[in-house]
């Protein structure tokens, strides 16, 4: 190495490291600035602002638009409308967890508020959208990382509103939206039993069956549950319960595949019984 290559080296670094520190400063000084531009603005500037972002669809921008209103006129006659605005906004931006917050601080703050119904409602589908692996298309049958949490409260949401509320006009979807997190409950045990199934527990596969019949009648997969009873009691060498089983589906439901015949062990009941299971997409 030259004396003049050694002499421009540290030079050279120290210009490395001024223009990294320059680019994060500014990155910085932007992060801030953005963070920032609503700051100090008045009331109803704030308000039309967010309201421009709603009507864009600029979900983002609006909730926080909305939060800077409220920090800044907590108390004003503003309020109350820009939490349901915000909730609503971060309901569309995704942010499942912001808007179910602001909800309930709603909630809270006004308990008999004449729109508390579509706070509820708007909860309802909040909860639902927190866990979109339970409501996608095909169960997986690996029950470890299976949360059941938000589905459920999302169901006492719109209990709520049904209840409580019951001529409100979210009324009649809340109760839609019921019956169909109740089926969605009720597949999720019939993929519990198949899951054992699958590995020779027939105990808890019956007990898994039971259970959805007795917590979940009427439900779209009752006589699902019923051949899952049948083919579990088979498999332990039950035939009097197993002929009962039989018989309870023929009455029920003549055409189930369960019916038919016996298939080969490992896939074809589970397939024929649950189409969902070895869907992978």
């Amino acid at each position: 190495m030259t004396l003049r290559s050694s002499l421009l080296r540290p030079v050279f670094m120290l210009a490395l490291v001024a223009l990294v520190a320059g680019s994060g400063c500014a990155r910085v000084k932007g992060m801030f600035k953005d963070e920032d531009k609503n700051e100090g603005l008045p009331v109803s500037q704030l308000y039309d602002k967010a309201h421009g972002y709603m009507e864009g669809g600029r979900w983002s921008s609006a909730s926080e638009t909305w939060g800077r209103l409220i920090a800044q006129y907590p108390y004003g006659p503003y309020t109350e409308q820009a939490l349901m605005e915000q909730a609503y906004a971060e309901y569309k931006a995704g942010k499942h967890d912001d808007a179910v917050s602001t909800i309930d601080r709603f909630i809270r703050t006004y308990p008999t508020h004449k729109n508390i119904a579509y706070l509820y409602y708007l909860r309802g589908l909040s909860n639902m959208s927190r866990n979109t692996v339970f409501l996608s298309k095909a169960f997986k049958l690996d029950m470890s990382n299976r949360d059941l949490q938000s589905p459920q409260q999302a169901y006492n949401d719109f209990n709520t509103v049904a209840t409580r509320y019951p001529n409100s006009r979210y009324a009649a979807d809340a109760r839609q939206r019921m019956v169909f997190l109740r089926n969605e409950f009720a597949r999720f045990e019939l993929n519990t039993g198949l899951y054992y199934l699958r590995r020779g527990a027939w105990v808890a596969a019956a007990d898994r069956a039971t259970y959805l019949l007795e917590t979940y009648p009427q439900s779209e997969y009752q006589n699902d549950a019923v051949a899952m009873l049948g083919e579990s009691y088979t498999r332990m060498g039950n035939t009097a319960l197993a002929a009962d089983a039989r018989r309870v589906l023929q009455q029920n439901d003549p055409q189930h595949p369960w019916l038919n015949g016996r298939w080969p062990r490992g896939h074809g009941f589970f397939s024929r019984l649950n189409p969902f299971a070895g869907d992978t997409k």
